[in-house]
């Protein structure tokens, strides 16, 4: 069963960083496309970034030039570099393991807060 564990949310002032972690369990996970969404109150889920079995990245045009993916296959784990955060930037952040065939897997969400 494929489990994934977001951490690294919290609050911040703008301008400021965080990175977020995803570790995933129950799965070959050099294997999998990884990615982020995010989720601001009273709006739908907006894809974020994405980081395929190979290492290519894509990511919003919101977040392109202050956000980061990169993955660490040996320790099973998708991260989410965050630097130049707004407060439109506020929201929960959720992690995904894409699976050929059977879709996405997600994780619980990991709540970021930025201040102005």
């Amino acid at each position: 069963q494929v489990q994934l564990v977001e951490s690294g949310g919290g609050l911040v002032q703008a301008g400021g960083s965080l990175r977020l972690s995803c570790a995933a369990s129950g799965s070959i996970f050099r294997l999998n496309a990884m990615g982020w969404y995010r989720q601001a109150p009273g709006k739908q889920r907006d894809w974020v970034a994405t980081i395929t079995s190979g290492g290519t990245t894509n990511y919003a045009d919101s977040v392109k030039g202050r956000f980061t993916i990169s993955r660490d296959n040996a320790k099973n784990t998708v991260y989410l570099q965050m630097n130049g955060l707004k407060p439109e930037d506020t929201a929960v952040y959720y992690c995904y393991q894409s699976h050929i065939g059977q879709g996405r897997y997600w994780g619980q969400g990991t709540q970021v807060t930025v201040s102005s």
